[in-house]
């Protein structure tokens, strides 16, 4: 392993000659308070930028092992570390500069969900702390400019690791907020395990704020009506610190969600989609929690299926194709759909989340009117409605399932929650 100050007279040396020499920088170095890796360096300075990798060791990083011991908080520590250095990070951004790229530093974006990433790794064993970003290697033109980078390497991006990845530095409401993201992400275990042992298959707590900010923006919408639990479906899940919570819980079986347009059929089921994530605080969906093996269904049109049995589904095509055996290039919104049911079962799945607007409306029900006038045996398709119970009693697969439309499947419901102006 090479030094710092070996770095430093490296790219000194390279000022004003041509992009490629930056290459002889790739290596590993060792700096006071971490290990600088450049793995790979961009090819030029409109290129994919270069690939850098900054590591603590965990006793200098000093983070409680409490926060990081256990997967669940490791992941959500981790997250933690990130946020709080994409945001140093981008108060650096193409300040270093030069063309193209230059001067680009970058971590992944996180969205509002707690999810692992190779961007930021915690030491489960030890607590050191690994960080992965881009950096954009400076240059004026393509003949590089190394005050700029040195300036990146050993002046923005020291004070970013100081202010991240060391627990001592930190300030008392800082150290606070790691405690409460450890005591949320347990919180949000138990919760996870606590569906299985109450029955259910989804739980959302009074109080959430399922609705988003916009279509693209999964952030809290202002001023949104928070979630209140019809009475009959109110149940109560103690958690180790935020104490006893009530919501709604879904027990498993066959539940439709109805009301009219824009009432928030589609919000809560959308919740419940991401509710197999954790969440961060402020999200407003904390504590909306879906069983881990969840899959939103949809129709896919022109997807690609190979080798998919959906006889369960479909059968008898006009062409006489396979259906045990199905292969297509260009799958249509029923076919689509079937084979989304067929390899969902496959995978595990135990719960079904589908929302009539998205699905193919003959792979979901079939009318009386419609099947005067296509008999049964000239109609391949055996429709949802069909087998949604069976898929439950035989099968142990709960279907939560939106509809607008059609009242085809209250006579197979366990249970209709009725959205009202977002309240159900």
């Amino acid at each position: 392993m090479k030094s710092a100050e070996d770095l430093r007279q490296f790219l000194r040396s390279v000022d004003r000659k041509g992009y490629p020499a930056y290459k002889g920088a790739k290596g590993v170095y060792q700096f006071p308070d971490f290990t600088l890796s450049i793995e790979h360096v961009q090819g030029d300075p409109f290129a994919s930028p270069s690939r850098v990798s900054i590591r603590v060791d965990g006793k200098k990083a000093c983070f409680p092992a409490e926060s990081y011991h256990l997967s669940h908080k490791r992941v959500a520590l981790q997250d933690l570390l990130l946020r709080k250095f994409a945001a140093k990070v981008e108060r650096y951004n193409f300040k270093a500069r030069g063309s193209g790229k230059s001067g680009l530093i970058a971590v992944s974006r996180c969205g509002q969900e707690i999810l692992e990433r190779t961007a930021c790794v915690a030491d489960p064993e030890d607590g050191g702390i690994l960080i992965r970003m881009e950096v954009g290697f400076p240059a004026n033109g393509r003949t590089i400019n190394s005050g700029e980078l040195i300036k990146i390497l050993f002046e923005f991006l020291p004070e970013c690791v100081t202010g991240t990845c060391f627990y001592k530095t930190y300030p008392a409401a800082e150290k606070e907020k790691v405690k409460k993201v450890s005591e949320l992400a347990e919180d949000q275990e138990e919760a996870r395990r606590l569906l299985s042992a109450m029955g259910l298959t989804a739980f959302v707590a009074n109080g959430s704020i399922l609705p988003r900010e916009s279509g693209v923006s999964d952030r809290p919408m202002a001023k949104a009506v928070p979630f209140t639990s019809p009475s009959s479906m109110e149940v109560v899940m103690k958690l180790p610190h935020a104490g006893a919570i009530k919501g709604m819980g879904i027990p498993r079986g066959v539940t439709l969600i109805v009301g009219g347009g824009y009432h928030g059929k589609s919000t809560l089921l959308s919740a419940l989609e991401s509710g197999v994530y954790n969440h961060i605080a402020g999200d407003g969906r904390e504590y909306v929690v879906t069983e881990a093996s969840a899959v939103k269904l949809r129709a896919e049109d022109g997807r690609s299926v190979k080798n998919v049995d959906i006889s369960l589904f479909i059968k008898n095509l006009p062409d006489r194709r396979d259906t045990k055996r199905f292969c297509t290039e260009d799958a249509s919104g029923s076919t689509s759909q079937a084979a989304g049911v067929v390899e969902a079962m496959e995978s595990g799945a135990k719960t079904f989340l589908v929302d009539e607007d998205t699905s193919a409306t003959n792979f979901m029900i079939l009318d009386e009117l419609m099947q005067m006038v296509v008999h049964r045996e000239q109609e391949p398709i055996t429709p949802f409605v069909e087998r949604v119970r069976a898929l439950y009693d035989e099968q142990g697969i709960s279907t939560i399932l939106v509809a607008g439309s059609s009242g085809a499947y209250f006579h197979v419901a366990d249970r209709v929650i009725q959205m009202d102006c977002y309240v159900p």
